[in-house]
């Protein structure tokens, strides 16, 4: 059964954040996939397993709540999902703070032949690991 844009969103999600199966990259994102983060653009399914890597060694109890779908049209999706968890180890040079994050990505995603190709995204994380640090 083929699935919907949809249904690979929530299955990358569970693979990759869920479960730390780094090995599902390959099925899941195009070998030229690019992601636009604010102003960068980072390339490449390295940067993918990187980034797993970071926030599940920062939070490794991290949960993955609800994932939304907001739009889609042919092969774009619009969709928001909610993380959470304790941030005990270093992430994006912010101290672990010890405490309970929650935050929300806002992706927008692309797809070709099955596979995400490129995203857009916005997240909360780093404000949120910011309000929660002794630094602030």
């Amino acid at each position: 059964m083929n699935k919907s844009n949809e249904e690979r969103i929530k299955f990358a999600n569970d693979e990759l954040f869920g479960k730390g199966n780094l090995d599902a990259v390959d099925q899941i994102f195009a070998p030229d996939y690019i992601v636009h983060a604010g102003n960068k653009d980072y390339k490449g399914h390295e940067i993918i397993k990187k980034f797993v890597g970071q926030i599940r060694t920062a939070i490794p109890g991290i949960c993955v709540g609800k994932v939304t779908l907001l739009t889609q049209a042919d092969d774009m999706i619009t969709w928001q999902r909610t993380f959470s968890g304790k941030h005990i180890e270093n992430m994006m040079g912010i101290p672990p703070t010890g405490k309970k994050v929650q935050w929300q990505d806002m992706v927008v995603t692309r797809f070709e032949e099955g596979k995400i190709v490129e995203e857009w995204t916005v997240s909360e994380l780093a404000g949120q690991l910011l309000l929660k640090s002794p630094l602030v």
